[in-house]
Formats: structure tokens, sequence, C-alpha cells
């Protein structure tokens, strides 16, 4: 009974975030709405007995894309008026996307009332470790069977991090002044600083 109450209030705040991530006016709200969308995502992983990828969304999404969007919006100045205008602009586009993902939908809705679908049975070769978790299962599977996929995901990702490195590198043009320390050193305190005495209703001349 606890689980299904905890399945619906997740489900819930789960779809009302995600509402509100496109509903809100302000893009700051939409990025912590977006946060909480993830955390009801995560609760409902944990639900279903997949903690490895609710550990996921709340490392992965949450400590490091959605903040970061959290800090690019703050960061950039935002024109709103624009943004409002650009999404009356593209709201047709995004009715036929809808559209489009609602019929999907509905097709897989009706294919399971037609009968049960038939799945792919495993050949043994990615038995699961008995007595471990699915962190487990899931490590051992990628360090082994798919150590060298992994390892190629790994090297993408370090490509495209030095490939944004690179893109986004600016040379300095400004000319910086150096100091001469010998200049310094022989300035007297007399020659630092100059006292002025203006007369009442009169400005000092630089």
């Amino acid at each position: 009974m606890i689980q299904v109450l905890a399945f619906y209030l997740f489900a819930c705040l789960a779809v009302l975030s995600g509402a509100l991530v496109v509903l809100s006016r302000n893009p700051v709200h939409s990025v912590l709405w977006l946060i909480l969308a993830f955390f009801n995502a995560a609760g409902l992983m944990v639900l279903a007995g997949a903690e490895f990828i609710a550990m996921l969304l709340v490392i992965v999404y949450v400590g490091a894309v959605a903040v970061l969007f959290l800090f690019v919006v703050m960061m950039l100045n935002i024109d709103f008026a624009e943004l409002r205008a650009g999404f009356i602009k593209n709201a047709p586009l995004g009715a036929l996307v809808a559209v489009v993902l609602l019929v999907e939908l509905l097709v897989v809705v009706i294919l399971g009332q037609a009968g049960p679908v038939t799945l792919g049975t495993p050949d043994g070769s990615a038995a699961p470790l008995l007595g471990e978790g699915n962190t487990e299962n899931i490590g051992a599977l990628l360090y082994t069977r798919y150590i060298f996929l992994f390892e190629l995901a790994g090297i993408v990702l370090l490509v495209s991090l030095i490939g944004a490195v690179v893109l986004t590198h600016r040379e300095s043009r400004a000319i910086r002044a150096h100091q001469n320390i010998a200049r310094q050193n022989a300035r007297r305190p007399e020659d630092a600083t100059e006292l002025k005495q203006p007369e009442s209703g009169k400005g000092v001349s630089l």
C-alpha cells in the first residue's frame, strides 16, 4: 500500500513539475522545476528496483546537467520578450511533436492490448551475479564484456571536452602594463601625494 501511494505521489509530482518546466515564464524557475522532475523520476526508479538509474538521475542530471543549465541561465542576459516571441513562433512545431508522441503512445497501448509482445530470450552470456544487486551486476558487465565500448565512450567525451575548450578559447590582446620596481622604490613620499586647498565654490583642476 505504501509503495502504491509513493508511486502516485512521485508520478503526479513528476508530471506537474514537467508541465511547469514548459509553462514557467522565468527560465530560472523552469530549471528548478526540472530538478524537481528529476528527483521524482529518481523516486520512481527506486520503486521499480532500478537504484542505479535513480543515482544516475540524481548525480549526473541533477548534480551536473541541471545545475549547469541553472548557472548558464543566471549568467546570461536573457531577453524575456524575445524568448516569449520565439516560443509563440515555434508553438506549431511543438504541437506537431506532441501529436506524434501521443500517436506513438496510443499505438503502444493498442499493440499491448492486442497481445503479448514477444521478446528475445537471453543466451546466458550476461548472466547476473548471484546475491548481488543491480549496481554490482551493471559494473561487472561494463568492466568485463563491454569494457572496450565503455572506454570508447570515455574517449568520445574527452575529445568533445577538449574541442569545447579549444573552440571557446580566445587569446587576450589587451596590453598589460608591467610594473617598474626600481621606479616605484625611487619615488619620494613628497612626490606621491599632492595637497590641494580649493576655494569655496570652486573645483580642483587636475
